[in-house]
């Protein structure tokens, strides 16, 4: 078991111990492999690409079509000190241009996008000048 996967998992969710599964996945996340992570609703998928992504430099970027998801897990990482934003309908072009361009300098690190927004120019072009670790 990876002590530091461990030591991140109690020091910003509070558990001691991985659930089942979970610790599989991480560790197929951190070795860059395309992976498939299927557990029950409240299984903790949600750790299976945040830790990942908070054991390196770098960001991640979680694509869902749930706006109402998105804002609660950045709400969630927030209240755990840690930096995301979602880039949503609520926003203006000029927020999200500011939004992108912070991502892009590392000032998050979790950026929450709809699938459309990947077809945008801006987020196209934003995100190649951006340390993506991950995309979930």
């Amino acid at each position: 078991m990876n002590v530091e996967l461990l030591e991140i998992l109690k020091e910003y969710w509070g558990h001691k111990a991985f659930r089942p599964a979970q610790e599989d996945i991480i560790q197929s996340a951190l070795a860059s492999k395309d992976t498939l992570a299927l557990l029950p609703t409240g299984g903790g998928k949600s750790i299976c690409f945040q830790i990942p992504v908070m054991a390196q430099e770098g960001m991640g970027i979680v694509v869902s079509p749930l706006i109402a998801l998105m804002n609660d897990q950045v709400l969630n990482l927030k209240n755990k000190g840690i930096s995301a934003i979602a880039i949503t309908s609520a926003l203006s072009f000029r927020e999200i241009d500011l939004a992108l361009e912070n991502a892009a300098n590392g000032k998050y690190k979790f950026l929450y996008l709809s699938p459309e927004r990947l077809k945008s120019e801006i987020v196209i072009e934003r995100i190649k000048r951006m340390n993506v670790k991950l995309i979930a």
